[in-house]
């Protein structure tokens, strides 16, 4: 469990732990009211346990504070959306982060990627991905195990030839443009990507500078299922599990994936990007 997830229930826990002690009330007496074990009361007040909306609601009637559901409901939410920073991910270097990457992606069977500015680590090359690494580790200032992580990402590759999968992606336009490395290392990726499509397993859209747009492209999110919704930022990686923000990102989705361009089409795409590399 994350630590900013932990947290953020510990504070959950406390903020229930001053409500039964404004309303004067002890531990079997609150328990007594709600009909619950002492024990559960323990677990909620001390954030070794994730209350629910029920409970959040039982416990503000009965300390007799109804008005504060709504900032208990919100504190939930909060709860819900995992906030894990890179700062804390990296202390041990990137290979972990790939290796959780991994088991999260095979417990789904639909995953849908929207990328802006980097092609997905499950299409990178080893050149590409090493490039990344080893200036993400310099940024970041954290350890630098930039082969070990390289490996443990083209070992996320494997499931682009396994049944019972699938991946859905769509990147914008402008990253085939985007010279990460050098102009060496960016034909190999966009060759390696032009390969990718015609996989079972893989449907791959370039969505075009020239799609007309309501909404412009922001920043790239991964959709496991209908389950949850992985955003990454600069310093921290966010998962949402609600499903009211499952369902905002799956129209998002949705959205592009009409506006977004495939099979020869999107090849030819990438044919141009090679092209404009090579001149």
């Amino acid at each position: 469990m994350s630590t900013d997830f932990q947290r953020a229930r510990e504070a959950l826990g406390a903020r229930l732990r001053e409500l039964r002690t404004e309303a004067h009330l002890t531990h079997r007496e609150l328990a007594t009211r709600l009909g619950w074990a002492p024990s559960k009361m323990s677990k909620l007040e001390t954030g070794k346990q994730t209350a629910s909306i029920a409970d959040l609601t039982a416990w503000a009637e009965a300390t007799g504070f109804p008005e504060v559901l709504p900032e208990l409901k919100n504190s939930l939410r909060r709860l819900e959306t995992h906030y894990r920073s890179w700062r804390r991910q990296l202390a041990g270097g990137h290979k972990a982060v790939q290796d959780a990457a991994l088991a999260e992606e095979q417990r789904a069977q639909v995953i849908r990627v929207y990328e802006t500015s980097v092609i997905p680590g499950i299409f990178q090359t080893a050149e590409y991905a090493r490039h990344l690494f080893t200036h993400s580790a310099r940024l970041r200032r954290s350890p630098r195990d930039v082969e070990d992580a390289v490996r443990a990402r083209l070992r996320r590759q494997e499931v682009l030839y396994q049944r019972g999968q699938k991946y859905r992606v769509i990147i914008w336009e402008a990253v085939l443009y985007a010279v990460i490395g050098s102009p060496e290392v960016m034909l190999g990726q966009l060759d390696r990507l032009a390969g990718i499509i015609g996989l079972d397993t893989v449907t791959l859209g370039v969505l075009p500078f020239s799609a007309s747009l309501d909404f412009t492209p922001k920043h790239g999110f991964w959709i496991h299922d209908e389950r949850n919704v992985i955003v990454e930022t600069l310093s921290a990686e966010m998962e949402l599990k609600e499903p009211e923000d499952v369902a905002l990102y799956l129209r998002l989705w949705e959205y592009y994936d009409q506006a977004a361009v495939y099979g020869h089409t999107a090849h030819r795409a990438i044919a141009r990007a090679r092209h404009a590399l090579g001149s």
